[in-house]
């Protein structure tokens, strides 16, 4: 016991003082170290840190600010996958990304309509691969839909219901669509898609969240309680990362379409 406690004492005095992100590194046990009967002294100071972090979120009293926690993703591995967690959450930040740039703008281009879904009796199509979309004038877009003739009506009822604010008019196998002016009550408008599809992004992302904390709680019965309990605070504190980054994403699309 003496051994094993000595073993600790080599473990630098600032790592017990800090979070539980300083476990990655600790020094291995030396050789004929009895705490390598417990799977060495990485994995005791591991445990201590895990309990003071716990002790250290219990004392805190209302009102204070709680330290970040910082788990390293190699130590819980065999519980959760946290660089997946991250990804997933990243994937829904990019997806909103992507919606802003690509259907919320005050000019509407060609580019503006390739990616409209399309409902055919063939399943769903992207505008652009059954049509050729071309900027007639500044006014007036034109699809060609010659080469999908059967699919005209849908493509124009897609183009009708994307949510960009145009009107087609149907000639043959040729959709015409008028470009709107830029109005104030245009602009209100994709302000208002912009919220409606930051709320969406967030829905997704409560649903990684939540599969998240759920594959967690999977292993209360094998891990400690203080482990589920960082791990549940690590998973929401991303959560909450990814949230404010949208945030400021809907904030600066607003503010450029409303001017």
């Amino acid at each position: 016991m003496a051994l094993a406690l000595r073993c600790l004492r080599r473990v630098p005095a600032v790592l017990l003082r800090s979070s539980f992100a300083v476990t990655r590194g600790l020094p291995q046990a030396p050789r004929g170290c009895p705490a390598l009967l417990l799977e060495g002294c990485r994995q005791c100071v591991q445990q201590m840190l895990l309990s003071r972090q716990l002790a250290t979120k219990k004392a805190k009293g209302k009102g204070q600010s709680q330290a970040k926690v910082n788990i390293s993703a190699a130590l819980v591995e065999d519980i959760i996958n946290l660089e997946e967690t991250s990804e997933d959450m990243q994937a829904v930040i990019e997806a909103l990304k992507e919606d802003f740039s690509r259907n919320l703008s005050i000019r509407t281009s060609p580019g503006a309509l390739d990616h409209i879904t399309v409902v055919t009796k063939d399943g769903k199509f992207p505008l652009n691969q059954l049509g050729q979309i071309s900027q007639k004038s500044p006014q007036l877009m034109i699809v060609n839909m010659t080469n999908f003739p059967e699919s005209t009506a849908a493509a124009a009822k897609a183009i009708r219901e994307s949510g960009m604010n145009l009107n087609p008019e149907v000639d043959g196998t040729v959709i015409r669509v008028p470009i709107p002016k830029v109005t104030r009550e245009h602009r209100e408008s994709l302000a208002k898609l912009a919220k409606q599809s930051t709320n969406k992004s967030k829905e997704a992302l409560r649903r990684v969240r939540s599969k998240s904390i759920t594959q967690v709680k999977k292993f209360k019965n094998k891990v400690s309680e203080d482990t589920i309990w960082l791990l549940e605070k690590q998973i929401q504190q991303m959560a909450d990362e990814a949230a404010a980054e949208m945030d400021k994403l809907l904030a600066a699309k607003t503010k450029e379409l409303l001017g």
